[in-house]
């Protein structure tokens, strides 16, 4: 009698939780569906339908259709609650940095580039976007640190080779950067900005 019981109250749940399952699954296509028409208002709607706070794919989700909506302060709150729920997640960092940036948020922005090195060292996006954070300050020594690392695992790679070769130049580095800027046109054939660095080299 009591595996009977047993039996039948596991039946309820796996009921239960299929038709939760399939109510989620119907939400997500439903929101991805408005949001290929540009309509992330009834997106945002279809998840907030299902909404739970203990799950980071809706938050994570969510995140990104308030920031494609231009609602930035409410997408960071949404990715910060996804962090929360999965500290180790890079996605989730990467996505808080988009709206962080278009509110001009560059301190959180580095914050988070540095959150995810902590995880993955050799991040390479995120290297080359703490390098640009770091050369747009003009601490031209941090941001080649940065780029070198990207640059050691993808020598062949445009954006590593020309920030390389603009941040040599910067620092005055002159044989470097004419090594660095004369590989960029070998992989960009006539970039006006490898050819514009070329000609400040004396």
């Amino acid at each position: 009698m009591k595996s009977l019981i047993s039996i039948l109250m596991l039946t309820v749940i796996w009921t239960g939780t299929m038709a939760q399952d399939a109510k989620l699954q119907a939400a997500f296509k439903s929101s991805y569906t408005k949001e290929a028409s540009s309509d992330f208002t009834g997106a945002i709607k279809d998840l907030k339908s299902v909404y739970s706070e203990t799950s980071y794919e809706l938050n994570l989700r969510l995140g990104w259709l308030h920031y494609s909506a231009g609602l930035f302060t409410e997408s960071m709150a949404y990715y910060k609650k996804a962090i929360e729920l999965m500290p180790a997640s890079v996605e989730a960092k990467f996505g808080y940095v988009y709206p962080a940036a278009a509110v001009g948020n560059w301190d959180q922005v580095k914050t988070q580039y540095e959150n995810i090195l902590r995880i993955d060292a050799k991040n390479s996006q995120a290297h080359y976007r703490l390098g640009l954070i770091f050369y747009g300050r003009e601490e031209f020594d941090k941001a080649l640190q940065h780029f070198q690392v990207g640059f050691n695992l993808y020598p062949f790679d445009y954006d590593f080779n020309l920030m390389m070769a603009w941040t040599s130049l910067k620092m005055g580095k002159m044989r470097e950067a004419k090594v660095l800027f004369s590989k960029v046109l070998l992989l960009s054939p006539d970039d006006e900005s490898a050819l514009e660095g070329l000609s400040l080299i004396k």
